[in-house]
């Protein structure tokens, strides 16, 4: 008896104390190793805030990368210790992903509230959905990754037309496939919702009911919300990130399965990052991907070999 509450007591610790904030990889075909089995790099973090008084002297989840060409660009959140201070857009680049450079004319935005930012380049065209203030989604466009043109908020639908009931609906994580835009929402990060649109101006809920709850499990029990959608061998993974505790102290990263966006099986290994780094972003690299979190500060996990 007393060997099996400790076995039990392990158990617990090892979901949530893991070394190099990963977890362990559990077998499961519906989850290829690459996309779940992760290595903490020995430099982390990459990227963070300047620790001074400066506009970014701290980061916020979720910033986003896109690996284009021999560049990564990185668009983050900055702010300044203290309550209320603004949320302004950062933008930084890289030849290898781990080195970063901010661009000289920061913050590149300041007209808006910017985090919690999904960018997507639709031929040549970068849109970029993001939180402003009071946690509502709003849409971005740049031809040049830089200058940023605010239009506004957006326009989310109940499936019989009716406009959402008042309060927040943030962390917004797009997918587009063929004319189609699929927005990922939440609210409060209770739950996460999916709504569609073909002209980005008005978007309807494929249901009223949530695509991604919280639970089962504890690890995200208490908050749940969507930071990217990726295609991989014929099905849809969706990373979100999580937290076991009703004050969220801390987050970790998850992945999810889909055929269909709508309907999602968990990862049964998750979290795959915890000790509070969370708002991942799974990012190509030649033949392979890295997984970026972002808060509270840029670290990158390369693919287990």
């Amino acid at each position: 008896m007393k060997h099996t509450y400790w076995l039990l007591i392990l158990g617990f610790l090892m979901s949530y104390t893991l070394p190099n904030d990963v977890a362990h990889t559990v077998e499961d075909p519906a989850f290829p190793s690459e996309l779940v089995n992760f290595t903490s790099y020995k430099n982390n973090p990459v990227f963070n805030g300047t620790g001074t008084a400066t506009w970014d002297e701290m980061i916020r989840e979720r910033g986003y990368i896109l690996h284009e060409g021999d560049t990564y660009h990185l668009w983050y959140t900055g702010y300044k210790k203290g309550k209320g201070e603004p949320m302004k857009l950062g933008y930084a680049t890289s030849t290898d992903g781990l080195n970063w450079t901010r661009y000289v004319g920061n913050p590149i935005h300041t007209e808006t509230w910017v985090e919690d930012m999904s960018v997507i380049n639709v031929d040549g065209m970068y849109y970029m959905f993001a939180e402003g203030k009071g946690d509502i989604a709003h849409l971005l466009t740049s031809t040049d990754r830089i200058h940023w043109q605010e239009r506004g908020p957006l326009d989310i639908r109940y499936v019989n037309g009716k406009p959402l009931s008042e309060g927040p609906f943030g962390t917004p994580a797009i997918w587009k496939e063929k004319d189609t835009w699929y927005l990922f929402y939440e609210r409060n990060d209770e739950a996460v919702w999916l709504a569609t649109s073909k002209d980005l101006k008005t978007w309807t809920n494929v249901q009223d009911e949530p695509v991604l709850k919280k639970g089962p499990d504890e690890y995200d029990s208490h908050a749940v919300a969507m930071n990217q959608i990726i295609r991989y061998k014929g099905h849809y993974y969706a990373y979100y990130h999580a937290s076991a505790f009703k004050d969220w102290r801390e987050w970790s990263t998850n992945v999810a399965v889909s055929d269909d966006l709508i309907h999602w099986k968990k990862y049964p290994g998750n979290p795959i990052v915890g000790s509070n780094c969370s708002s991942s972003i799974l990012v190509p690299d030649g033949d392979t991907y890295r997984l970026y979190t972002m808060h509270p500060a840029v670290n990158v996990y390369l693919p287990n070999k």
